[in-house]
């Protein structure tokens, strides 16, 4: 088993969920990140969510944009990413890390070259918002073969073809977006959430996390209701804005606010 799917069977078997929080990787600066990752594990997070910074993140919404902009104008780049996450498992080799990104400079590196360095590194899986089902074909097979998963995306407007065909080519869990538009934009429905995850379940044994929305304990533990793994991100990463220029209140903050949802989660 991967350490994501060890994670998850861990989890069920204690009858609680996945708390998966996002931060960009180098984000204020990379001398900071890895005390953020061991931060939010020890605060209550189940697995990360790291960052890959890249330009033109179209996916993303300002404050996640404006993150990867403080992260390159600091030095980051993908292989310092990698960098940071075999640092962090010197001293944890249980937490899953999950790299999200976009496809081009992961396409500059090349996939073989990429794949081989985050296995060195202890990476778990890779999301890269860009990668269409239509062209995983080529690019799954390398992940898997250095034991990495690689996870997609599912959007409230992805058709149920679509959705078996997202699914078909999944590992690790399933990311689906709970609301239309960029991240940190809109109020989620979670009824309507629970909703589409019923038929995801039709069409995977994947576990389903869900992202996009999640802003405190009450929308986390009413996500946590219906998902296998909540996902939050925004909300940590304009934390981490506010508090750019006093780097030693950042951790401490991040944590303030994954006890609170972990709090919420396990009630």
């Amino acid at each position: 088993m991967t350490r994501i799917e060890e994670k998850f069977a861990a989890l069920n078997a204690d009858g609680k969920k996945a708390l998966i929080p996002y931060i960009t990787g180098g984000d204020p600066k990379p001398e900071y990140t890895e005390n953020l990752m061991h931060a939010l594990v020890e605060s209550g997070a189940d697995m990360l969510e790291l960052g890959m910074p890249f330009s033109d993140p179209m996916a993303d919404g300002p404050v996640i944009q404006k993150a990867c902009e403080r992260a390159l104008g600091a030095g980051a780049s993908v292989q310092g990413v990698l960098d940071i996450v075999e640092s962090f498992r010197k001293t944890d080799s249980i937490t899953p890390v999950v790299l999200m990104g976009y496809l081009n400079p992961i396409e500059h590196m090349g996939y073989d070259v990429f794949a081989a360095n985050a296995k060195k590194a202890g990476v778990d899986g890779v999301l890269l918002v860009d990668l269409p089902p239509e062209e995983a074909d080529d690019v799954v097979p390398v992940f898997k073969a250095s034991g990495i998963d690689t996870i997609f995306l599912v959007a409230p407007t992805t058709t149920e073809a679509r959705a078996a065909k997202i699914a078909a080519h999944a590992s690790g869990y399933l990311y689906y977006v709970s609301v239309k538009g960029v991240t940190g934009s809109a109020t989620l429905d979670v009824d309507e959430v629970g909703r589409k995850l019923a038929g995801l379940r039709q069409l995977t044994d994947v576990p389903l996390a869900v992202g996009f929305g999640i802003r405190d304990g009450a929308s986390a533990a009413a996500v946590s209701q219906v998902a296998d793994g909540v996902i939050v991100g925004s909300v940590l990463v304009n934390c981490i804005a506010e508090l750019a220029d006093t780097p030693e209140k950042i951790a401490p903050a991040l944590q303030e606010r994954i006890k609170e949802m972990r709090l919420a989660m396990d009630a």
